[in-house]
């Protein structure tokens, strides 16, 4: 196993500040001309960020830094300081990653506020960049292929079993609209990843039997509550620590690595079983989700998948995937390919990406000439699908079959979305929520 190096460790941002692909083009989808291409200054691609976090603002920024005639029309977020924050980065002459404030023309009039702001700025807008928590995904992505948008969005694209069978349901419908989805698991956008993919497709490896896929490390910010704050909100604010905005960090970054094995096998598990808990991060403060997973991931074929998470401070940290096959291993962080104990296969890194720009720069010229290429969202939802089995697998200690589970129907989504609203979990009278109990927690009778 490899430690955790700089790459894994970097963020959407210091990975856009060091990369050489910095002036590459986004996601960007225009209202086509009849050719369907863009050939004169007036062909804008308006761009509406739904999601104003340091994601959405990440993606507007790489959005405003192709070299296409881009405009940020629209914004939309929960909270108009998160909105203000992110206009004041992206609209500085300053801003160390790049001046684009000429691509930003967001009036007062098209900044929109509150739970319903999102389809406002859909209406305004060519391409739709979504990056708010995930729960809210299934929602936002289903109002922005109904009023004919291409779509960027982020990972994961759901939080429960209903959100990922309506995903997949508006991916049948965008593809119908010829609507290009890209989703941001990354990964399907890095050299590295690609040529090893490309490898073990023609047999490097022979037949995948197993893998092992981590995303270990020490976790990520809090949000304490604040006294004026009603519950609503302060879930919102703190919306990591809460199932129904995060889907628990087994769903929200260890996606990531259960993806790649999903990817490079070909196939989704059918059934799960594991273990994890609350060890470490037992504050109040952190909500309702575990702080380790592990799940053994079952496929048709026999194949297992080992996988496992953590955020816990002071232990080995590791985010990587390894995946075994009859005649060698992937060793995917180091972009090899291992024989008999020996690399049979090296990427070259002078040769690595930035895959958080390609994403972007791929689908916009796949729009730029007219074509239909990019269908992501059915494959992310069968990937989140995954991650919440090993949810369900480690929350109730049960085997979890992957028929069972995606058919159904839980829900986890509030009934209304109001600040007044009550959320589906709420603190006893100490402020400690609701911990999943393995053996007491039941999601099938």
């Amino acid at each position: 196993m490899k430690s955790i190096d700089e790459s894994a460790k970097t963020s959407r941002r210091d990975f856009v500040k060091q990369s050489t692909l910095l002036a590459g083009g986004l996601l960007a989808a225009p209202l086509m001309s009849k050719a369907g291409y863009f050939h004169s200054v007036d062909d804008t691609i308006k761009i509406a960020l739904v999601g104003c976090g340091g994601r959405g603002t990440g993606a507007a920024m790489q959005a405003l830094l192709t070299k296409q005639n881009v405009k940020l029309v629209a914004m939309a977020d929960a909270f108009r300081d998160r909105l203000d924050d992110c206009y004041k980065l992206l609209s500085d002459p300053n801003n160390e990653e790049g001046n684009v404030s000429a691509k930003v023309s967001v009036p007062e009039d098209a900044k929109f506020v509150g739970f319903d702001a999102y389809t406002k700025a859909i209406a305004l807008a060519d391409v739709v960049i979504l990056t708010t928590p995930p729960g809210f995904r299934p929602i936002h992505f289903a109002e922005a292929i109904r009023a004919g948008k291409h779509v960027f969005m982020e990972k994961p694209i759901a939080t429960d079993p209903a959100g990922v069978k309506s995903v997949i349901e508006t991916a049948l419908l965008a593809k119908a609209k010829k609507l290009n989805v890209v989703v941001g698991l990354q990964r399907h956008y890095q050299n590295s990843y690609r040529e090893l993919y490309k490898r073990v497709k023609d047999g490097a490896i022979g037949e995948i039997t197993s893998g092992q896929v981590w995303w270990n490390n020490d976790g990520v910010w809090v949000k304490m509550r604040e006294p004026s704050q009603t519950e609503m909100e302060y879930q919102m604010r703190n919306w990591y620590y809460f199932n129904w905005l995060c889907g628990d960090h087994i769903n929200e970054q260890h996606i990531h690595n259960i993806d790649v094995m999903n990817w490079f096998k070909g196939a989704y598990p059918v059934k799960a079983q594991g273990m994890g808990g609350r060890q470490v991060r037992t504050g109040k403060e952190y909500g309702e989700i575990y702080d380790h997973h592990f799940v053994e991931f079952h496929y048709a074929d026999g194949t297992i998948l080992n996988s496992q998470c953590r955020h816990q401070k002071g232990t080995y940290a590791i985010v990587d995937e390894m995946l075994v096959g009859t005649k060698g291993v992937v060793k995917c962080g180091d972009a090899q390919i291992i024989k008999k104990g020996k690399v049979s296969y090296q990427y070259d890194k002078k040769l690595e990406n930035n895959p958080y720009q390609t994403e972007h720069d791929e689908l916009f010229a796949a729009i730029a000439k007219g074509e239909f290429k990019f269908e992501d969202a059915d494959r992310v939802a069968r990937s989140t699908m995954t991650s919440i089995l090993g949810r369900m697998a480690t929350y109730s200690g049960e085997v979890v079959e992957w028929d069972k589970a995606l058919n159904s129907g839980i829900s986890i989504m509030p009934t209304r979305f109001a600040w007044d609203a009550t959320p589906p979990t709420l603190p006893d009278a100490n402020g400690f929520y609701p911990i999943a109990t393995p053996g007491t927690t039941k999601f099938f009778s």
